[in-house]
């Protein structure tokens, strides 16, 4: 069974939020950590702060594609309202 997940990542240096698609979680975080993806190399050790897992790939992509809009990005902030008031 095949998952696609959408994911947020918070750099742990500098004030950046990073919204991701992948079929492998894990996988993408590391690259993500070790500095091999090009474009969050600059703001990389990340942590993982919210996923979402979807059967489907259109799903998915349409979802990571509201997070990256203004709307989503506030609804983001809106449900992780707390995390974000922390840290």
């Amino acid at each position: 069974m095949t998952f696609y997940y959408v994911y947020i990542l918070k750099s742990k240096v500098k004030d950046f939020v990073y919204t991701g698609f992948t079929h492998d979680l894990k996988r993408r975080l590391i690259e993500h950590n070790s500095r091999d993806e090009l474009s969050t190399k600059a703001y990389a050790p990340f942590d993982l702060i919210f996923y979402e897992a979807y059967r489907n790939i259109k799903d998915a992509k349409r979802r990571e594609a509201y997070f990256k809009t203004t709307k989503g990005k506030v609804t983001l902030h809106q449900m992780l309202k707390e995390y974000f008031k922390n840290n």
